[in-house]
Order: structure tokens, then C-alpha cells, then sequence
């Protein structure tokens, strides 16, 4: 065969797996798998779930960068669902529930986006409330340890600036209140999962992690968190909502020792 045909079959064939890649990177739906079937009434007891996917749209990478920090984007795909809270379930993870979220008036339609720790491949479920039932899509992810994957800074680092936040605004100041922003807030915190060894002494490290997370506009309620140990290192929510023209985001968090940590962030400028 001339050498150019070579060259042209093998740049289709090239061509054809990036194809597939791609194209399997956007499809990567939820494998059949028996974990769920064990998981199932722990998370949702005797309740029937139907299919969320022409309502809700879960974006996540069907293979991870970095188990330790997988990026999840929560879109609603159906602006007229009512859907005032969901669950983020990891399948594989040691715990399995990654969060359970709800939401104010001000965060319709939904737009949200997150970090999470993935473990081993995995499925990974938004099971959304609606004023209809439960519903459920998700995506499988092919990850792994990201739930004992090492800090990225040094406890004493870590720990001596925990409980920082700083909220980041896009695009521009709306004209009038009542317009949709977008916006990113940023915890400093470990997050420890109790799975990751102390770098000098090879011990385990507590399991130490923000539990709850409330985030108001005024005295308006925009959405909470109960969370586990598969919330990323250093949380990082980014989120759109209805600016009722408070001048500031208020954040409250918990973590699993005790401490409160709240703070004040203007909605114009980063700090």
C-alpha cells in the first residue's frame, strides 16, 4: 500500500478512536452495578424514583484528572421542575453520600457546580426531589483514591488558615435586582476523610470535614449542605441565583469538630 494511503488510514483511524472518546466522554451514563441495589433504601428507604434526566443534567468527566477534586456540574434541563433539594451519591466511595443539598426560591432553575472525592470507578447519582417524587440521573466516573489521596499542604498549613472564604463574582453588576449572577465560594478547609496518612508519620489522619454549609443573600436563603467526607479539599461551590439586591452573600459553616466559621462576602469584588 503507497505510503500516503497508510498515512490516510491511519490518521482516520486516529481520527475515529478521538471520536469515540469524545464520544463517550459525553454520553458515560450509569452502569448497571450492584453496589446501588445494597445502597438504595439507606439512602431513599421504600421511596419509588423515576428519571430525572429530561429534568436535571449531570456534567462530570468520564475520566477524572484528579480523583481528589472531580468537578460536578448540576444543570436543570426542565426550568418549570420544582426541585428544592438532591442528593449527590458516590457508589464506591467509603461513604457513599456525598451530600444532600437544598435549595432556595433564588437558585431556580438550578445551575451548580462542585468538587467531590472519588474513590474507585464509579457511579455517580443526583437524586433530585421534586414536588412530583424522586428522581435520578448520574454519569459514571472512572477515578480512584481520591478519597485517601495525601492534602496538598501541610496540617499545620492547613489548619492555621481553615474556616477562610472568599466569594468571586462573574460578569457584570446587574442593572436591577432580581437578575440571575453567577458566583463562586471558596472554604479553606482539609476536608479530611479519616482515609489519609500524615506524610512524616505514615498515621491516619482524623476524619475532620465542614458537615454543614448554609449561604444566605440578606436574610434570603440560597442553599445548604449536609455533607461527608467525598466533598473535595478546600470546597469550592460555584452557582448562579436571583440577586434580590442584598449587597452581600452570608456563609455559615460547621465542621465535624465544632468549630463555626461565618463570614460577610460583598457580591462586587473578589477579597
Amino acid at each position: 500500500m503507497p505510503f500516503k494511503l497508510i498515512q490516510a488510514a491511519a490518521l482516520a483511524v486516529i481520527a475515529a478512536g478521538a471520536a469515540m472518546a469524545a464520544d463517550q466522554e459525553i454520553k458515560n451514563p450509569l452502569v448497571e452495578g450492584e453496589t446501588w441495589a445494597d445502597l438504595e433504601y439507606d439512602i431513599v428507604g421504600d421511596r419509588e424514583i423515576g428519571d430525572g434526566s429530561a429534568l436535571i443534567a449531570l456534567d462530570a468527566p468520564y475520566r477524572a484528572e484528579d480523583a481528589a477534586i472531580v468537578p460536578l456540574h448540576l444543570t436543570q434541563t426542565d426550568p418549570d421542575a420544582d426541585i428544592d433539594s438532591l442528593m449527590i451519591v458516590i457508589d464506591e466511595n467509603p461513604a457513599p453520600l456525598a451530600g444532600d443539598f437544598t435549595f432556595g426560591p433564588g437558585m431556580t432553575p438550578l445551575d451548580f457546580e462542585l468538587r467531590v472525592r472519588v474513590n474507585q470507578y464509579s457511579n455517580i447519582r443526583v437524586i433530585a426531589n421534586t414536588g412530583d417524587g424522586l428522581v435520578m440521573t448520574g454519569r459514571f466516573v472512572k477515578a480512584s483514591g481520591g478519597c485517601s489521596a495525601p492534602a496538598s499542604k501541610d496540617p499545620e498549613v492547613a489548619l492555621a488558615s481553615m474556616g477562610q472564604m472568599r466569594l468571586r463574582s462573574f460578569g457584570d453588576k446587574p442593572a436591577m435586582s432580581n437578575t440571575r449572577r453567577e458566583a463562586q465560594i471558596m472554604i479553606r478547609h482539609p476536608n479530611y476523610s479519616g482515609l489519609q496518612r500524615d506524610q512524616i508519620t505514615q498515621l491516619f489522619i482524623n476524619a475532620h470535614f465542614i458537615d454543614e454549609l448554609e449561604v444566605y443573600q440578606g436574610e434570603e436563603l440560597l442553599f445548604t449542605m449536609e455533607g461527608g467526607i467525598s466533598i473535595s479539599e478546600n470546597p469550592v461551590f460555584r452557582f448562579a441565583y436571583r440577586d434580590n439586591g442584598a449587597p452581600a452573600l452570608r456563609v455559615r459553616a460547621r465542621d465535624t469538630e465544632g468549630n463555626i466559621f461565618e463570614q460577610i462576602l460583598p457580591k462586587d469584588g473578589e477579597i
